[in-house]
């Protein structure tokens, strides 16, 4: 793997000889003369095989299997001799409540003035378990409010004129199209509780004609019979996320919307023409009423985070951490369509990511123990719960182990690809902050280009572990393999692509099937990724006292950063 390491000494003197002051030179001339691992292509293949054997069962929150996972990876950290960076040595247990609703339970009723209506469940809408309370019913009257969304920086108010409190919203599903990808992604997020700050005691979302086409409504109905939510608990053990205030909420059905709306001048049909037509629905006060109610059975486990640190040598950055992220949960057994019992054991997500975290833990140490010590302190996390919502990243960012504020960047690791031998990376979120360049920096000391989101319109930025960690205003990157391939003939956005049709978040995604249709796992691609990572952190730790920024147009950094300019959505 020394290949991909040529000219890194010649890039570092450029850099010296173009340092403005001596403390830089002295500083880059240092980094120059450093010690400089290599990932090893047996230590990936190692913990990958491991990690997402059967023995761990698919690794599900709150399981036997991924206890085991998380003390493996505990093990690893003890025998570099990693500190604990946990509140319960390398341990951060998360209390979590699930809830599944009693069959049959939801209902929903309109009362319009001149008949109560009942409509059928499943069949008219859908309804998600409450982790808040096992029995919730309300009655209140009904308000239009649009797509729900409020953004200062895109100058809407859907809420605008109109009074919620006590009243149950009435809000259409998705969001208006125009919008950049990620902002829009956020503000989707946030609808509930833009609905919670202005007093609504309810939710009830639309699905429309548009939506119908992307994600029809029976695929929606199939799931819900068996949904289950699961949310942390805070210390006091109340529901994160839940106050109480929300006592009913459902999805309906665009052919059972019309009853609401019989009061009302406003006729469905035109609303689904301005959502064809890119235009925001106005809100309206429906004129009519509706009872919500339903029943749910609450469970509790606990799953671990699991966390270490290198402490950084310097004076005063060493109280400065950079983070890096992995989730090591995944989705546990599945019956197969001959209703065999088999295990979604998430070889790519994320036992791959968690491999590349530790080896990237091994190379700091090896550096460290050679006289390359980071001044900033370095802090593993192997987080839980991503797969049920990110839930064990929300957690450490609402309790960290160490203090927020000393967070200086997350660099997260989730499902690299590691089936094709890669010539560029994707790194998402370099766009928001000054990481986008120290990313392209690092690619490049190992003959990798940094390429733009090639899939914007996924906002991937707002779907993985990172993302909690940035409502906290510390900036981070995500770095995925990109789509151009080193080999000729090997189209890698194509591979990138047949992976996610035919194998995420599908027993498929485990090593013999992936060896049998791609040759295998290309570890020495693996190595590669790993060293890349290691050097964003390097050069993060070793910043000359300059913290990493948000970049000042960037939407995350205006929304998050604290600043008193930042605009609140």
């Amino acid at each position: 793997m020394n290949l991909y390491r040529k000219g890194f000494l010649s890039l570092l003197t450029v850099l010296a000889v173009a340092a403005c002051s001596p403390a830089v030179e002295e500083k880059n001339q240092q980094q120059d003369q450093a010690f400089q691992p290599v990932a090893s292509e047996v230590a990936l293949e190692a913990h990958l095989e491991f990690l997402a054997s059967d023995l761990l069962e698919g690794r599900d929150t709150g399981t036997r299997g991924h206890e085991i996972a998380s003390a493996y990876i505990v093990s690893q950290f003890k025998e570099l001799g990693l500190e604990p960076a946990g509140n319960d040595g390398y341990y951060q247990r998360v209390p979590f409540r699930t809830a599944t609703l009693v069959a049959d339970s939801p209902k929903f009723i309109v009362h319009n003035g001149r008949k109560n209506i009942s409509l059928p469940y499943l069949e008219a809408f859908t309804a998600s378990p409450s982790t808040f309370a096992e029995k919730l019913e309300v009655t209140a009257p009904l308000v239009f409010v649009g797509y729900g969304m409020v953004s200062d920086k895109f100058g809407f108010d859907d809420y605008a004129g109109l009074d919620v409190d006590g009243a149950i919203v009435v809000m259409l599903s998705g969001r208006p199209d125009g919008l950049p990808s990620e902002a829009a992604a956020h503000l989707g997020r946030i609808k509930t509780e833009l609905a919670i700050e202005r007093g609504a005691v309810g939710i009830i979302t639309l699905h429309t004609p548009k939506q119908e086409e992307v994600r029809p409504f029976a695929v929606m109905r199939r799931y819900a019979a068996d949904a289950r939510r699961m949310t942390w608990l805070t210390p006091e053990g109340e529901a994160h996320g839940d106050e109480g205030q929300l006592r009913g909420g459902a999805f309906l059905h665009y052919e059972a919307a019309a009853h609401l709306f019989e009061n009302v001048e406003l006729e469905l049909a035109d609303i689904w023409q301005q959502i064809d037509a890119n235009e925001m629905p106005k809100g309206v006060a429906l004129g009519v009423s509706a009872t919500l109610a339903k029943q749910s059975v609450f469970g509790a486990l606990d799953s671990p985070n699991v966390m270490a640190k290198l402490s950084g040598g310097h004076n005063t950055l060493r109280n400065e951490v950079v983070l890096y992220t992995a989730h090591s949960d995944h989705l546990g057994p599945v019956n197969n369509t001959e209703g065999e019992l088999k295990f979604n054991n998430g070889a790519m997500d994320n036992a791959a990511g968690v491999a590349v975290m530790l080896e990237t833990a091994r190379m700091f140490v090896e550096a460290a123990k050679n006289g390359d010590h980071p001044d900033r302190t370095i802090m593993f996390a192997a987080v839980t719960a991503e797969e049920r919502g990110l839930l064990g990243a929300d957690y450490f960012a609402h309790y960290p182990t160490v203090p927020i504020e000393n967070i200086v960047a997350n660099v997260n690791l989730d499902m690299p690809v590691l089936l094709y031998n890669f010539a560029d990376v994707v790194a998402f979120g370099a766009e928001h902050s000054s990481l986008g360049a120290v990313v392209a920096e690092a690619a490049e000391l190992h003959g990798i280009k940094r390429s733009p989101d090639p899939m914007p319109e996924q906002a991937i930025f707002t779907r993985s572990d990172h993302y909690a960690l940035v409502k906290k205003g510390i900036p981070a990157v995500f770095l995925m393999t990109g789509f151009e391939s080193q080999n000729e003939g090997e189209d890698g956005g194509e591979v990138w692509g047949e992976f996610f049709a035919k194998h995420y978040h599908r027993h498929s995604d485990e090593i013999s099937t992936l060896t049998e249709q791609y040759g295998g796992i290309r570890y020495d691609a693996g190595a590669v990724f790993t060293n890349i990572n290691y050097d964003i952190g390097r050069m993060i730790a070793n910043g000359n006292a300059v913290r990493p920024t948000w970049l000042p147009d960037s939407y995350f950094g205006q929304v998050f950063a604290g600043d008193e300019n930042s605009i609140r959505h």
